[in-house]
Parts: structure tokens; C-alpha cells; sequence
């Protein structure tokens, strides 16, 4: 997921400068007034827990470490009884959708934090000479006094239980690719406290100087031989089959992906998904054969959608290309009075070019306050350089510069810095679903001017079609990376090499195994919504879009009842059926 968003912002936003993000710099209406409002009955209890959180973690900071795991559970317990204290019935619907999904993390975290303390209790055999450096980092944080004779001691002990522990390790067979690097990150995390003791008392304090500097680099260097002997160990344990295309993930399964769906309050099965998916490729199916005869290609869509590609510009001038579409996109905007700009987030996002190494992961266009430019460099391969321009032509990137700067993620995340900033609920399906709503209404208001720009906005269209497909068989075991590619390339007409990158992207890339599918996802529900409240009459497409962007990040399920005012109720389930028969 993209990280634009500054989470250190929990100040709320005042009504001067509120004031300032009006139109013309009118006076608001009373509705506006009530879209622009900061306080939730819940918000100051959030913005308590994020800072105790950070202080906390600041504090028990060596990862793993089990009391800095005790002590976070205790946390979150603790911030669980106090929400359950507020009466939730009394409370107005944005507070009671803060309430739920507030109360919906702290589960989250429980439950992240119960699984890691069953997969250490696993793998702590592994580490013997991890309790007193615990217990010694612990000391440290207070200052207490170190027999440094005594404590280099003990560092040799130690060194003699990590020699033995490397010798044990080597008989024992491989482990699975998680339980290693859990090891290795605990490892590391030893490494880590016992630095900290040394940095703090080395040079200050003389008779620990004399004792423990070779001891302790002697046995800083064994911890950091076997965290990465520990991490060589794991193998990744994967249903997936090796298909040679270098591409190793790991399917989560149909019983996992429907836990992370009702958790991101999608109440669709996979199975489901995939069929929506297909309706809309079969929609773009349509569109695109409409293009292609216009373009004198009659059904070749391939051959239409080869002339796009090779419309690239000459080396060296892709940036001038994103200005003059970002000109043309934010004129389109005004010109329908879509949504507001505030003139600082129309001042200051910027253009970087994106590194050849990042390219093979994300072979397009990444963005934010900043648009990262995927576009060839003198150290690529020919036939790459090639691809790259293909895939990064006019038309293919006329409504992802749209997508990434205004009115999808630079505005997302500007406005997400000023409104409700204390909603830390970001997910996928709001992040992404509505940057590529934002096309949606491109499209039906008309902004692609020539068959050649429909043939480019519907290329992305079908790739998010793609993507739930895709990611989805691969989750559920029936396709392996290589049939993913081939997929693409053959179903949306992916040059190979972006293809490849987009499936290691996926699988590969950090992303979890929703983030995919959450662009065509969450921009139908964005539709819907849209449906409901614009197509309706009772919002215009400003008024809805300002409001969507000034409730912050959450799942889209929350934003329809907190701007259709549902009477949500504390053992809410979701249940919202956004895709119409």
C-alpha cells in the first residue's frame, strides 16, 4: 500500500482553516459545516491510544521480546475496556462507526499478538541467551550500574551457548519460511538490546570499558552469524507449485480469504468476486471492440491497443507528457465542478523518476503527494527499455496520472492530513477503490477524447478485472504465478515483462493478498454509493465527493452510514450487497 499519509498528524484541524478550503473562499452553507466537523465522542480516546502506543513502543522497543509483547497486550486490553465503557447507543453515527472499527483493530492487534506469542513459544529453544539479555537491555533503560568484570563473564557464556546453538541449528532440518524469519528477526532483536547496553555505558563507564569491548564484539558478531544462519534455514512451506517463473508466494487459502474480506467488510465470497469480475471484463469487452472499429480495426483489439502502445513519446520527454495530462486532468475537474482542490495540494505535489530496480516490481506509475515516473533508463536492456515505453504511452497514462495525483491519492492523502486525522483505519478499498472510482467518473463524464484514450483508460480497467482474477485463483490454489502472467498478457495484453512484474508485485511485493482485488472492489462501492446519493439528486457530485474525502480513510461500508445516517447497532456485522444484479 502506498505511504503518503503523515500518521504523526493528530492535531485537529481549526475552523480559520477549514474556512480557507472553501470554494472562492465563500462562506460555507450549513451543510458544509456539518461535512467539515472534527469531533467524535471516540476521536479523543484514539488519539490517546496512538500516542500511549508510541510511547509505549519507544519504550519495549526490542521486537519480540516477550515483555514488550506482555505489555502490549495488557495495552490493548486496557483501551478495550474503556471503549466498551462509552455508551455506544448515546452516540452520534460517525462516532458509533469510529467506535466499531476502533474496537474492530484492537481485536486485530489481540489477535496478531496472541499468534506471535504461540509462534515464539515455538522457536524459543533456539535461543537460551535470550532471557538476560532481555533482562540486561531492561537494566540499561533505567541506568543502573554494570559489573562490567562480571558481565563480560557473561558474555562468554553466551558466546559458548550461540556456538552450540549454530552447531544444534545445522542438524536440524529446514524450518518453514515464517518460523525463520520469525527466529532471525528475534535474533536480530537480541542484537539490537545488546548494542543499546554497550552504546549507552561504553566510554562513560571506565571499568566497563576495560572489561566487555572485545567481549561484546565478539559476541555481536556470533548473534549476527546466526540470525542469518536462521533465516538460510527457512523454506518456503507453499501449495504452490514451481512453475519457472522465479515467483514464489504463498496461497492463503478460501477459509483465510473469507476472514480478511468480512474484515475488510466486504460480505462477498472469492467465488463471488471472480464472477463480478468477469461481468465487468465482459462490459470492457464490449467498450473495447467499440474503440477498436473506430480506430478502422474492427474486432483486433490487440492490433487497436498495439497502435496505442507504440503512441509512446521519445525518450527523455515522459515528464513533460505527465504535466501536460495532469493540466488536462485538473482542468476537467473544475471545468465540472467535480470536487474541491485546495490551492496548496494543486501547489505542491512533484514528479521523481523511478529507479530500473523498483521498475521490475512496479512497472508503472506509483504516487501520492509525489508521482513516480516509471519510464526507461540507459541501464536497461533494450527490448525492456522497449516495454517500458510501450506500457508508459499517452493514452495508457492519460487517466493514471488522474489516479495518482487529483482527485486520487496526492488529494487522498492531503485531505487525510487535515480531516479526522485521528481515523487510522486506512485500508485498500478505500485507498485504491477510489482512485480508480475517480476513472469511473472520468469515463462517464466523457473525458477521454479519441477512441485511442478510451482503448488506454479501458487497458486499466481490464487489468483491475484482471487483478481479482488473478490474485484470487492464486489464493485459492487453482493458478500458479506463470498462469497469472500468462493471463495477463493474453487476457489484458500486458507486454510479458510488465506482466511478470506485476504478478511478482502482487505475490511478492508486501502487498497482502486483498490489496489487488481492492481496486475494482472498492471502486464499485464507491459507485454505488455514488449511485445512492448523486444519481438520487440529494448530493452533488462535489458536495459527495468533499464528503467522502473529509471522513478519512475507513471501509467503504462506514462512509455510506455515516453519510446515509444508518442507526448502526454495537454487534454490527456487515452486510452492504454494493453490486447490483
Amino acid at each position: 500500500m502506498r505511504q503518503y499519509r503523515n500518521r504523526m498528524m493528530a492535531c485537529l484541524i481549526t475552523g480559520g482553516i477549514a474556512l480557507s478550503l472553501c470554494h472562492n473562499g465563500m462562506a460555507q452553507s450549513k451543510k458544509e459545516e456539518t461535512l467539515l466537523q472534527q469531533t467524535s465522542e471516540v476521536n479523543n480516546l484514539m488519539v490517546q491510544y496512538q500516542a500511549d502506543r508510541g510511547s509505549l513502543t519507544r519504550f519495549y522497543a526490542v521486537p519480540f521480546s516477550p515483555e514488550r509483547r506482555e505489555r502490549l497486550v495488557k495495552f490493548q486490553q486496557d483501551y478495550l475496556q474503556q471503549l466498551g465503557s462509552l455508551s455506544f447507543d448515546q452516540l452520534s453515527t460517525g462516532s458509533k462507526v469510529d467506535y466499531l472499527l476502533f474496537k474492530r483493530n484492537i481485536d486485530n492487534q489481540i489477535r496478531l499478538l496472541d499468534a506471535e506469542a504461540k509462534g515464539y513459544e515455538q522457536i524459543k529453544k533456539l535461543f537460551p541467551f535470550a532471557p538476560p539479555i532481555y533482562e540486561l537491555e531492561k537494566q540499561r533503560r533505567r541506568g543502573l550500574s554494570m559489573d562490567g568484570k562480571k558481565l563480560a563473564a557473561d558474555m562468554y557464556a553466551w558466546q559458548q551457548q550461540i556456538r552450540q546453538s549454530m552447531l544444534a541449528l545445522q542438524q536440524e532440518p529446514e524450518m518453514d519460511m515464517q518460523q525463520a524469519e520469525m527466529a532471525s528477526a528475534v535474533v536480530r532483536g537480541l542484537q539490537q538490546a545488546h548494542k543499546s547496553v554497550f552504546d549507552f555505558y561504553f566510554g562513560y563507564d571506565p571499568g566497563f570499558s576495560w572489561w566487555v569491548e572485545k567481549p561484546y564484539r565478539t559476541t555481536d558478531s556470533l548473534l549476527n552469524m546466526y540470525a542469518g544462519q536462521l533465516k538460510s534455514k527457512g523454506k518456503i512451506t507453499t501449495t504452490q507449485k514451481d512453475d519457472g517463473s522465479d515467483i514464489i508466494g504463498k496461497p492463503i487459502g478460501r477459509e483465510e480469504l473469507i476472514r480478511q474480506l468480512q474484515f475488510e467488510m466486504v460480505p462477498y465470497t472469492p467465488e463471488d468476486l471472480i464472477e463480478m469480475a468477469n461481468r465487468e471484463f465482459a462490459w470492457c469487452d464490449r467498450e473495447m471492440l467499440k474503440a477498436s472499429r473506430e480506430m478502422g480495426f474492427g474486432d483486433n483489439w490487440k492490433q487497436a491497443m498495439e497502435k496505442v502502445k507504440n503512441s509512446y513519446v521519445p525518450e527523455g520527454k515522459q515528464p513533460e507528457l505527465i504535466l501536460r495530462l495532469y493540466n488536462e486532468s485538473i482542468g476537467f475537474l473544475k471545468k465540472n465542478n467535480l470536487i474541491t482542490i485546495p490551492p496548496v495540494a494543486e501547489e505542491t505535489w512533484r514528479m521523481t523518476m523511478m529507479s530500473p530496480q523498483q521498475q521490475l516490481i512496479s512497472p508503472f506509475f506509483l504516487g501520492g503527494e509525489t508521482i513516480l515516473i516509471a519510464y526507461p533508463t540507459n541501464t536497461m536492456e533494450e527490448e525492456d527499455k522497449m516495454m517500458s515505453m510501450r506500457g508508459n504511452n499517452p493514452h495508457f497514462s492519460r487517466a493514471v496520472v488522474h489516479h495518482e495525483l487529483i482527485a486520487g491519492h496526492h488529494l487522498q492523502g492531503f485531505m487525510g492530513n487535515r480531516f479526522k486525522a485521528y481515523r487510522d483505519f486506512d485500508t485498500p478499498f478505500w485507498t485504491e477503490g477510489w482512485a480508480l472510482y475517480q476513472e469511473f467518473i472520468l469515463w462517464d463524464l466523457k473525458f477521454p477524447q479519441s477512441p485511442e484514450d478510451r482503448v488506454g483508460m479501458l487497458f486499466w480497467r481490464m487489468h483491475r478485472c484482471a487483478r481479482i482474477i488473478f490474485s484470487l485463483n492464486y489464493h485459492l490454489g487453482n493458478w500458479t504465478p506463470q498462469q497469472c502472467i500468462d493471463f495477463l498478457v493474453n487476457r489484458v495484453n500486458h507486454e510479458r515483462a510488465n506482466a511478470a512484474g506485476e504478478v511478482r508485485r502482487s505475490f511478492t511485493g508486501g502487498y497482502g493478498p486483498l490489496y489487488q482485488l481492492a481496486y475494482m472492489v472498492g471502486g464499485q462501492q464507491f459507485y454505488a454509493l455514488k449511485k445512492e446519493l448523486v444519481d438520487s439528486g440529494k448530493m452533488s457530485y462535489r458536495e459527495f465527493h468533499d464528503a467522502v474525502l473529509r471522513e478519512n480513510g475507513m471501509p467503504v461500508e462506514m462512509v455510506r452510514a455515516i453519510l446515509t445516517k444508518q442507526q448502526l447497532k454495537k454487534d454490527f456485522v456487515t452486510g452492504w450487497k454494493f453490486y447490483g444484479k
